[in-house]
């Protein structure tokens, strides 16, 4: 085996792309279960972004206008799942898993004739003197606009839940939606607020996936990456700070598995390729041992259906 086949420079500024589909979905997710609801359909509104801003930067030559129509996409699947759930009052477990099912469904049947078409390039954002930066450059400052505008929106929703009003509102609603609407609150509005935003997190995530990630289609090519992105939001106790440690960790193993393959180490690929799966299994194994922490961090009204008293 040649470990110095893996350079530590190129092997951090993969994992920076590698984890940000991941972050987009887990941040997404983080502000949906803070309001109080349950969306097990980040991995079929991962998918459903993949294939709109794969589809619309196909047609027009644009990796923006791509990106906003996987944003798209992912919130109105979003909408979808939140008009089941918090007007028809359906399960949002039953309602989540059926939504990744349609997203996986409805994304294969989109990009039939997409498969082996190539995408225009997303550009690298030029920050000038930065990204000539021995070492830090290269690491840090050579990546493209969504990389830097998730590390901006996990600060944003950090902030948007500590400090500001609107936030607290919205932490009030997932802790207790009838206390919450005994004061006057809507709370399906804003539930259905925060699953927009949610969907339109995975959409992103989604679209970069299939635009900068892998720049291709491929069916099912979100291979699990909102399951662990729920997981992260888990393993992060419902923290902003701690979803983008999640997502760079899990992000890691998955580019540090690709490295070793490479390397040449003697271990069965399928193991090595398991791995970041079985990190996360690991993981939330043991959260799982501290049950009281996870309890106490959890907003207590999660996945709870919200009758309005008339």
């Amino acid at each position: 085996m040649d470990f110095g086949a893996i350079n530590p420079v190129v092997l951090f500024a993969s994992l920076m792309v590698a984890s940000t589909p991941i972050l987009l979905a887990a941040i997404g997710e983080l502000v949906v279960e803070k309001s109080g609801v349950l969306n097990l359909g980040v991995e079929g509104m991962m998918i459903t972004g993949a294939i709109c801003g794969f589809a619309i930067a196909v047609e027009t030559g644009s990796p923006t206008l791509g990106f906003i129509a996987a944003m798209a996409g992912g919130a109105a699947l979003s909408l979808v799942f939140g008009f089941l759930t918090q007007v028809l009052m359906s399960n949002q477990v039953a309602t989540g898993l059926a939504l990744t099912l349609f997203g996986l469904g409805f994304s294969a049947l989109i990009g039939q004739g997409y498969v082996g078409t190539k995408p225009p390039a997303t550009d690298r954002l030029n920050l000038g003197v930065l990204s000539d930066i021995p070492i830090l450059g290269r690491m840090l400052f050579s990546h493209d606009l969504i990389v830097y505008l998730s590390l901006a929106l996990v600060a944003t929703v950090w902030a948007f839940l500590r400090f500001t009003r609107a936030g607290l509102i919205l932490r009030a609603v997932g802790e207790n939606h009838d206390a919450a609407h005994a004061l006057g609150y809507k709370v399906v509005r804003i539930r259905l607020a925060a699953i927009a935003f949610g969907g339109a997190c995975a959409g992103l995530g989604g679209a970069y996936l299939s635009l900068v990630r892998v720049p291709q289609w491929t069916e099912g090519m979100t291979s699990g990456a909102g399951w662990i992105a729920l997981a992260i939001v888990v393993f992060a106790s419902w923290r902003a700070g701690r979803v983008l440690l999640g997502a760079y960790l899990f992000g890691g193993v998955a580019v540090l598995q690709l490295n070793l393959q490479a390397a040449g180490l003697a271990v069965p690929v399928e193991l090595l390729s398991a791995s970041p799966y079985l990190v996360t299994i690991l993981v939330l194994v043991i959260m799982s041992a501290d049950r009281g922490r996870a309890a106490l961090n959890a907003p207590a009204s999660l996945g709870r259906v919200f009758h309005a008293s008339t």
